[in-house]
């Protein structure tokens, strides 16, 4: 359900609200009753009940039916929409904790989460930069990286969430060759039998032969000449400027970022498209994957939009697309 105090509750209801959802898979919300029971006593007209179960064998999944595992976090009388709390914070982590051990028990195929605040999240005790660490450090994972997804772009990243000083030092031989390896075995868990697997440079041109810096010369271009060594169809290092219009026009099918903006803005750039004149979001759209777990996560590609969060106003295509790569990666993973 993401952060109680956010847009996760809301877009979670419309969502499950579309009887379409129902014939591609069994949807289980995870979070508080209390929570989806105020947005349904506003809004009437979606005309949902909710069906509390303890596992997910309980569950009716039928069209009409909001099927919900409910921790009993959250005190409606004593919290607040739109706010950053501790409440919230441990709230988002506690529901994020129960999917991950339903799929680390395999009584779930997948799992896809809503937002969370990281200041929030802290604020209960929870020291996560996000849910990509998160999902890591509760299934054990060492190497694991995070895929952006929108149309024909997908984006993988070499760091996150660290300063940029410390992503030019995390730009190593052997973490780009490990991104590089799950970069294509992504693409190939999407049904992709050949990937094309592009990675950017982070300085400039590409360092222009070491004038604008070495990290190139001393660690990428190594990198990718030891994965073509392994077999992999890898090209690069690429200038970033125009690499993401060529990934995005089908020349390559998956992009290696070597840090967290670099591969988040051009993504978002295609998937978040905003209307001046109606002041509001046109679109909000875009995945985010973790991959190389042992288990299947999807998310949408936003934040918890506090100041939207109980106004009825926030798109649900970003978690629509994500629910469709979970179902897309399950089905690909069990044949």
């Amino acid at each position: 359900m993401g952060d109680p105090a956010g847009i996760g509750p809301e877009i979670s209801i419309k969502a499950l609200a579309k009887p379409e959802l129902y014939k591609k898979c069994k949807p289980l919300l995870i979070g508080d009753k209390s929570v989806i029971d105020f947005y349904l006593t506003k809004h009437p007209e979606e005309k949902l009940t909710i069906h509390v179960v303890s596992n997910p064998n309980e569950g009716i999944y039928q069209f009409g039916t909001i099927d919900l595992i409910d921790l009993k976090i959250v005190d409606m009388h004593q919290f607040s929409i739109g706010v950053v709390s501790k409440v919230g914070g441990n709230a988002a982590f506690q529901y994020v904790k129960k999917v991950i051990e339903l799929a680390l028990a395999k009584e779930i195929d997948a799992t896809v989460t809503n937002p969370l605040n990281k200041e929030a999240l802290n604020m209960a005790g929870h020291h996560y930069a996000g849910h990509t660490e998160i999902y890591a450090d509760l299934t054990d994972t060492d190497k694991y990286t995070m895929m952006l997804a929108d149309g024909n772009l997908r984006v993988v990243h070499v760091s996150t969430h660290v300063s940029l000083r410390d992503a030019c030092d995390l730009a190593t031989k052997e973490r780009v060759l490990d991104v590089i390896r799950i970069a294509n075995q992504a693409c190939k868990d999407l049904g992709i039998e050949h990937p094309r697997v592009a990675v950017a440079g982070l300085n400039p041109h590409c360092g222009e032969h070491g004038l604008f810096g070495q990290e190139e010369i001393k660690e990428i271009n190594p990198a990718v000449e030891a994965a073509k060594a392994e077999g992999i169809n890898v090209f690069g290092s690429l200038p970033a400027d125009t690499l993401f219009s060529k990934a995005n026009g089908g020349m390559y099918d998956i992009v290696v970022a070597m840090y967290h903006d670099q591969g988040h803005i051009p993504l978002k750039l295609l998937g978040f498209v905003y209307d001046q004149q109606t002041k509001n979001w046109k679109a909000v759209q875009g995945v985010n994957i973790t991959l190389n777990l042992p288990i299947i996560r999807t998310s949408v590609d936003h934040g918890t939009a506090f100041d939207q969060a109980g106004k009825w106003t926030a798109s649900e295509a970003s978690l629509e697309n994500a629910i469709d790569y979970a179902i897309r990666l399950a089905k690909n993973k069990k044949k």
